[in-house]
């Protein structure tokens, strides 16, 4: 649509662009609804994979009242991709989630992914990108309630800025995480739309936005490679449950409807049911990249080199292949490095080939259907099953976790006679259905699976919190891209497990993408400077070396640190700061140490407060979280209480596991954070 003077109420005239756009996104979706089926389609197949399209694409038309159907509006001084010819007057596009069209096909909104919109995020005064005018707005609830202006071409206007964006982002947060492409800045919209090709590694400290730059980058590569990866599908992977309930809106608001989530137990958890837990050294050791060639060396060691001739009767004659010939063919199959289950059904029609070739010899004229035939006989499947069994991987694990000397003699070289021992199970399991799986042995199983028969790739996927992997993990998730292409999105401060990774490259490794882009963000959007300045005091003892976040946030008085006169005193304290937080709009998070939850449970609860679990959607009447501390990570609440500091670092298995959990906790907030204690703080933070 062509640029022009605003009219004497600018305000007005937006607002009827809204209404406009509105009408024309709901002709869209009634367009769709009225769509008749029954005379294009051959049979019913088709007729309900086309009807779930059809009713996919209704939903992503939905108009969400209480989201922007627009945020920005940009004015190009000249007509996009024309020859910019002097005098001529440019175009205006309006900025939203979605594309809109009238009922000529004109557009009303543009999609943020669309190359049109880039300059929204990337036009600046020294490279305007030939944007005369950007215009943001601000929303309350779903109405148009203001804007404001630059003008990248006027030398006169200084650059301030932006309070509407400012204002967005300071947004109190009530329900689900929400998208930020309203608020995309430079560098973080350089790697959403870095491309489908290549693995981009976010480190990002808390409050840079990594998570929902993964999750706009995904919608970003969906838009712009859509057929591709609906064929071969996309995953987001999040740390637990909570965290995926928390995250699980940002892609439908943003139109995308069909990708799946998942935490790592979900992707390894399919063949044996997780009972059991592992002490944090026997899971370092599972979790070590080592026990992935020890799973190889016992799968290989079921190949055994044959003994005798394989005799094939056909009618009335023999054919026979010695025992020489089929051990050539073994070794060849083993030194291809073949997938074993591959390689066990490669042989029979090895030795069916041989067969055939003396029947050739012979004067006779065998074609595949002989050859399948001589396969599926006695003789060779006895000799296969003998030289080559088939595995089962629960089977195998389940094995080198409770044969001693099975272990170790696959284990020779790789893992001590300590470490051995710390891995077998201190009861043996009878079968792989009574057995007291834990995660880190789903994970092992995995490993043995894919050494058996290929895992399947997917297009693209998102792994958040990746810090938190061990090697095993990571090469779980990698065989789920190893065709594809992956996001990596962590913060090596915030790594909480006994295995957690030191450094993105050989996390890369073991994901099988050593060639990935390292992307750092160091400018913190969401926690007040005076937080997480606080907290980065940790930083020397968690992750020497990592740049502290910057944040671009000034909020005086956003933090409070508060000493309790005597223990039992504590709990009051913890519940009056969760009130005077609660005078304040939006949500609040009581953090936590796991073991103090029951007690801080009972304590609200005898003040009359009832409180939600994390990942529970807050309500304008509910805004209160009681939070562990092992769950708060990739969490944000407008105010945190965080309850006795030296108790989240004591709640872990040793003092850095520990600071870094206390990290995590710290940087939760938005607007404000009150830590209370009554033990003294880690010296840490002195």
């Amino acid at each position: 649509m062509p640029a022009h003077e605003e009219t004497s109420n600018p305000l007005v005239r937006e607002r009827a662009h809204l209404a406009a756009s509105r009408a024309a996104l709901r002709a869209m979706r009634e367009d769709v609804q009225a769509l008749d089926i029954r005379d294009v389609t051959a049979n019913w197949v088709n007729a309900a994979v086309l009807q779930a399209q059809i009713d996919d694409r209704i939903k992503a038309l939905a108009d969400l009242s209480h989201t922007p159907l627009f945020f920005g509006r940009l004015d190009y001084l000249h007509v996009v991709g024309a020859e910019k010819a002097e005098g001529s007057e440019g175009e205006r596009f309006y900025i939203g989630r979605r594309h809109v069209h009238d009922a000529h096909g004109d557009p009303m909104v543009i999609d943020w992914r669309a190359p049109v919109s880039q300059p929204f995020y990337q036009a600046s005064r020294n490279n305007p990108l030939d944007v005369g005018h950007r215009r943001r707005f601000g929303y309350t609830g779903g109405e148009l309630t203001a804007y404001e202006d630059e003008h990248l071409t006027d030398p006169t206007e200084t650059e301030q800025t932006s309070k509407l964006l400012q204002a967005e982002i300071e947004r109190p947060r009530v329900g689900p995480m929400r998208d930020i492409v309203a608020t995309i800045q430079p560098e973080q919209d350089e790697i959403v739309r870095s491309g489908l090709g290549g693995t981009v590694c976010v480190q990002g400290g808390p409050g840079t936005g990594k998570t929902a730059v993964g999750l706009h980058r995904v919608a970003y590569l969906l838009y712009a490679h859509r057929e591709r990866l609906a064929r071969t599908g996309t995953l987001v992977i999040g740390p637990n449950r909570s965290f995926l309930h928390y995250i699980e809106q940002v892609l439908p608001a943003l139109g995308e409807l069909g990708v799946q989530q998942a935490t790592v137990e979900d992707l390894v958890g399919a063949r044996v049911e997780v009972r059991g837990t592992d002490g944090s050294a026997a899971a370092v050791i599972k979790g070590d990249a080592r026990m992935a060639e020890v799973l190889r060396r016992a799968i290989r060691s079921h190949v055994t080199p044959p003994a005798e001739t394989v005799v094939v009767v056909r009618g009335s004659r023999r054919w026979r292949v010695p025992a020489h010939e089929i051990e050539e063919m073994v070794t060849e199959l083993l030194a291809r490095d073949m997938r074993y289950g591959a390689a066990h059904e490669a042989l029979p029609q090895r030795i069916a080939h041989a067969v055939l070739v003396r029947m050739e010899e012979a004067g006779e004229a065998p074609d595949d259907r002989v050859q399948n035939a001589v396969a599926r006989n006695p003789a060779v499947k006895a000799a296969v099953k003998a030289i080559w069994p088939a595995v089962e991987p629960a089977k195998l694990v389940l094995r080198l976790l409770t044969d001693a000397d099975f272990l170790a003699a696959h284990a020779e070289g790789l893992l001590t006679g300590d470490e051995q021992k710390q891995i077998l199970m201190a009861r043996p399991a009878r079968s792989v259905k009574s057995a007291k799986w834990t995660a880190a042995d789903a994970v092992l199983i995995d490993e043995a699976a894919d050494l058996v028969a290929r895992t399947h790739s997917l297009g693209h996927v998102v792994i958040d919190e990746a810090q938190d992997l061990s090697p095993m993990q990571y090469r779980a998730v990698g065989r789920r891209c190893s065709t594809g292409s992956a996001t990596v999105l962590g913060d090596l401060a915030q790594g909480t497990t006994p295995w957690s990774t030191r450094s993105w490259e050989q996390a890369l490794f073991h994901l099988g993408k050593a060639d990935a882009v390292v992307e750092e963000l160091t400018a913190g959007f969401r926690v007040p400077r005076e937080v997480i300045a606080y907290a980065s005091r940790l930083l020397p003892s968690i992750a020497p070396g990592l740049a502290p976040v910057e944040s671009v946030r000034e909020t005086p008085g956003s933090l409070a640190v508060r000493q309790v006169a005597a223990a039992d005193e504590l709990d009051a304290a913890v519940v009056a700061a969760c009130e005077e937080s609660l005078r304040h709009d939006g949500s609040i998070g009581l953090i936590a140490a796991d073991a103090r939850i029951p007690a801080l449970s009972a304590a609200l609860a005898d003040a009359g407060h009832s409180v939600l679990s994390p990942g529970e959607e807050t309500t304008a009447h509910s805004r209160l979280t009681l939070v562990p501390a092992s769950l708060a990570k990739g969490l944000e609440y407008d105010y945190v209480v965080l309850d006795e500091p030296a108790a989240v670092v004591d709640g872990e298995p040793d003092e850095r596991t520990g600071l870094r959990r206390l990290y995590v906790a710290l940087t939760r907030a938005v607007s404000g954070l009150a830590v209370l204690h009554a033990a003294p703080l880690p010296e840490q933070l002195g």
